[in-house]
């Protein structure tokens, strides 16, 4: 087995977005600024900013990096359109 355990506190900041990143975003439709961390489904709550790996939001982000758009389908079928502005591996 050649699994490995990553540390996501020890990455640098500006990495790509993977499992378990806070992620800043733009909404450029709006310009409203959102902070999400994309946790797994057990853990998901809107409420408090935690989203699924597999919302369509976060299947989106994942392997985006700063800089990058991001359109997804949301649901009720609107196509939100975000800029990633900061990704963060918090503890």
């Amino acid at each position: 087995s050649h699994a490995q355990i990553i540390d996501v506190t020890r990455m640098p900041p500006g990495e790509k977005v993977i499992f378990g990143a806070t992620v800043e975003l733009l909404d450029l439709d709006t310009d409203a600024e959102i902070r999400y961390k994309i946790v797994g489904d057990d853990e998901a709550d809107i409420k408090q900013d935690l989203i699924s790996i597999h919302s369509p939001i976060a299947r989106a982000l994942i392997g985006k990096s700063v800089g990058d758009e991001v359109t997804f389908n949301a649901p009720g079928g609107n196509t939100r359109t975000f800029e990633i502005v900061e990704v963060e591996y918090l503890a």
